[in-house]
């Protein structure tokens, strides 16, 4: 008597389609898979901050290396002005995560100044 599964179904090694004679779990402790998606999404939210702030330090000094005719007063102005933003991505996803701002790791922003710095007046 032949069998109404198609034998598509029957077959061994196509797990990653649907397999109706097992269907998925149901979630154990919806609390704690609650706390994981927003853990991932204080990741996710703090890296497109952090990528966007520092997309511009660089346009900054980026730009503070192009001048050409411009004071050198100028040229470290647009360097300090990166290392704040620098500064200021890493303020942001302390915040994001819920950390206290106001910490050692502030002074990641002047790597962007010194590196600007080198830059510019190497």
């Amino acid at each position: 008597m032949p069998s109404s599964v198609p034998a598509r179904r029957q077959e061994k090694g196509r797990r990653h389609l649907l397999d109706l004679d097992a269907p998925r779990q149901v979630v154990q402790d919806p609390e704690q898979d609650a706390r994981d998606l927003a853990r991932v999404q204080r990741w996710v939210m703090s890296t497109l901050a952090v990528t966007t702030v520092l997309h511009l330090v660089v346009g900054l000094v980026l730009a503070a290396v192009m001048l050409d005719d411009s004071p050198a007063s100028s040229k470290v102005g647009l360097n300090v002005i990166a290392g704040i933003f620098g500064a200021i991505a890493v303020a942001i996803a302390r915040a994001i995560h819920g950390r206290r701002i106001a910490s050692p790791w502030l002074l990641l922003g002047v790597v962007p100044t010194a590196i600007g710095l080198w830059l510019t007046f190497s």
